[in-house]
């Protein structure tokens, strides 16, 4: 491939994204700016595809929603657009669509900048947290962690909520956590209570 054609293709993928986050357009596969699961959300660096010469990432809460487009507070006092689209990977928990999404729930947010300033989003992951913690309590729905000074009530989800032991495959059993250990949690946090919904606690690790 020539350098002319891997130009020429480039703005193609660019041209083809900025029409689909306008129209609202059916993409499959839009994964371009790196993986959709909850760890891509952590990720230090996305892996990029060449073809697109520049990704944003937007937090913070959400203020409103009108139409595709989300309103976002930053954390730092900025303030964002989020637009989505039909090819738009929404994580709440597990796959969800955009019609989950709350005002006031957390986002972090990850797609192309479009000449409007909104962001066209690829992937959008709602309320994701990722705590070091310790286990203080295990109840048969609930674990009682401490992140910090701060207590946390990590809510079991019987389809949902998965153990790693010591770095192993991902397994329901839950029945080897114990109280005291050092717990990291991936999960969503609940902005009604302020609990979170265990999706996976990894200890020994």
């Amino acid at each position: 491939m020539t350098s002319r054609q891997g130009d020429h293709r480039g703005l193609g993928r660019r041209r083809f994204l900025t029409t689909a986050a306008l129209s609202g357009a059916t993409i499959v596969g839009a994964t371009a700016l790196g993986g959709i699961d909850a760890d891509a959300a952590f990720a230090a660096e996305p892996s990029l595809d060449p073809a697109i010469a520049k990704s944003s990432f937007v937090e913070g809460r959400i203020t409103g929603i009108t139409g595709s487009i989300l309103e976002v507070a930053g954390s730092y006092g900025d303030h964002a657009r989020v637009q989505m689209t039909n090819a738009t990977s929404v994580w709440k928990v597990r796959a969800v669509t955009a019609a989950a999404i709350e005002i006031g729930d957390g986002l972090y947010a990850r797609g192309v900048p479009m000449p409007d300033g909104t962001v066209a989003a690829d992937a959008v992951w709602v309320n994701i947290v990722n705590l070091d913690t310790q286990i203080r309590g295990i109840a048969k729905n609930r674990l009682h962690l401490a992140h910090g000074r701060h207590e946390v009530v990590g809510n079991v989800l019987a389809d949902t909520t998965n153990a790693s032991y010591a770095g192993r495959a991902l397994t329901s059993d839950l029945s080897r956590l114990r109280i005291g250990q050092s717990a990291q949690v991936l999960g969503a946090w609940r902005p009604s209570d302020n609990s979170v919904d265990v999706v996976r606690v990894s200890v020994g690790h």
